[in-house]
């Protein structure tokens, strides 16, 4: 594995410092949420071997990767997931002045089949896990994700995931004017009732529909205002790169984040790379372009060649997203098809 200095480690040309990683593993998803399907379209793009993510993986961990995210469409709908957290899991990360870390492992699942594999992807390796829920009411839940009686199974999988260790189990729920923004004091009761955190998404443009307009946001102000009808809260301190502001509810019980890329972009601190299902680099969620990291590889490419490849990707990172700005180019790709 290339062991990087710390001059070499990944850097933008606007100084950020790319430790992050989102791997897709998959387009496929079984359910159709509102926010990013249309209920018709399936998968778009082909699933790549394992063994390809892991190489790519190895390749950008020995450049200063220290986080591996996987995602999705669905990453437990693929046979074969826990082996792959299990070979990731003897990778070790390094900031560059010490090596052998364990490398920081997590997976962001609908939780529709979570129940059944959170023991054995802690097992594995896993470190944590993040849960999309989008309403604690089960019938409200059905009308989002187009899934009957699926509410049942996700709560059964935060809890298994719980029960494992699976920690700091997060569970995110992306507000929606017109489906859930009544849901707030919902989750807020369910973070302390479960003792997981939630967290609410302001709602992006990066839905098959294209349907999302400015309107359709739930703003940072307008949750911290419903939530603070329910208990006052506190905010707490996060670390620059983190994508969500952090509050704990008064007396200490309970914690919510909140994620505002509409309202409160983050762009200027962004740690984060994603490589999609079909092996190519993405280097913002709406990029409208793709880097082909897989043909690099198909080519025949050695570890020090797609180690070249991916710096002159990542020297031509966005500085920022044009989110309801006039000059606003949608992504090249939807969500389901990038990888959250």
């Amino acid at each position: 594995m290339i062991r990087p200095s710390t001059t070499l480690l990944l850097h933008d040309k606007f100084g950020r410092r790319i430790s992050d990683l989102r791997i897709s593993i998959t387009d496929r998803c079984n359910y159709k949420c509102v926010y990013c399907r249309t209920g018709n379209e399936g998968a778009l793009y082909g699933d790549l071997a394992f063994t390809d993510y892991l190489r790519m993986a190895r390749v950008l961990v020995g450049m200063g990767i220290t986080k591996v995210r996987l995602t999705g469409g669905e990453p437990l709908l693929r046979k074969g997931v826990v082996e792959f957290v299990r070979e990731l899991s003897q990778l070790r990360a390094s900031d560059g002045s010490k090596d052998g870390d364990p490398l920081d492992i997590a997976l962001t699942t609908n939780g529709h089949l979570l129940a059944e594999l959170a023991q054995p992807l802690k097992g594995a390796g896993l470190t944590r896990v993040t849960v999309s829920m989008d309403a604690v009411d089960p019938d409200r839940f059905a009308r989002i994700t187009r899934v009957p009686g699926g509410y049942d199974r996700v709560l059964a999988g935060i809890r298994a995931a719980r029960r494992a260790g699976l920690w700091p189990l997060k569970v995110n729920c992306v507000l929606m004017r017109g489906f859930n923004e009544d849901q707030v004091i919902p989750f807020g009761m369910f973070a302390r009732e479960e003792g997981v955190v939630v967290r609410f998404i302001e709602f992006m443009p990066l839905e098959e529909d294209r349907v999302w307009s400015p309107e359709t946001v739930v703003r940072l102000e307008e949750i911290l205002a419903r939530m603070a009808e329910y208990r006052p809260l506190v905010e707490i301190p996060h670390a620059r790169s983190e994508t969500a502001r952090r509050y704990r509810f008064d007396d200490g019980i309970g914690e919510i984040g909140i994620i505002a890329p509409v309202s409160h972009p983050f762009c200027g601190h962004c740690s984060r790379i994603r490589i999609t299902c079909d092996g190519k680099i993405r280097t913002c969620l709406f990029s409208v372009w793709d880097h082909d990291l897989y043909a690099e590889m198909r080519r025949g490419a050695s570890d020090e060649e797609m180690a070249e490849f991916i710096r002159g990707v990542v020297a031509k990172k966005e500085e920022r997203h044009h989110i309801g700005e006039p000059d606003f180019v949608p992504a090249s790709r939807t969500m389901v098809h990038i990888g959250g």
